[in-house]
């Protein structure tokens, strides 16, 4: 059987992690055992934290309607409530816009949603 010299395949498939690992420190960006384990380890996190994000985002536009909300005297579950059942369709993210940058609009909304109590 003839000898496969891997230099070229190999060499590709090292540089190929050694570039994912640049800016990491020490000899996490420059020896490729330690590298692999780093991006190996990094992979996973991207992965996982962008299913968290969105999480993450949700409950910090909950925070802000609920703050906004009290200002009005008003729960964040009812101000909810009561904009389901007057059929008003804003999503949290556009809710929690609206209450930092246009408070004037929010406290609209706000009084509309107050109105149907039922």
């Amino acid at each position: 059987m003839t000898r496969v010299k891997r230099g070229n395949v190999a060499r590709k498939r090292r540089n190929k992690i050694l570039k994912l690992a640049k800016g990491f420190r020490g000899s996490h960006s420059t020896l490729f055992r330690t590298a692999n384990q780093q991006v190996m380890k990094a992979l996973r996190s991207a992965y996982r934290d962008r299913k968290k994000k969105k999480r993450d985002f949700r409950s910090l536009w909950i925070t802000r309607i609920n703050a906004a909300a009290r200002l009005h005297g008003l729960s964040y579950s009812r101000l909810i409530g009561n904009l389901k059942k007057a059929n008003i369709q804003l999503n949290r993210k556009m809710l929690a816009q609206l209450a930092v940058l246009d408070p004037a609009s929010f406290s609209k909304v706000v009084e509309i949603a107050s109105q149907v109590q039922g």
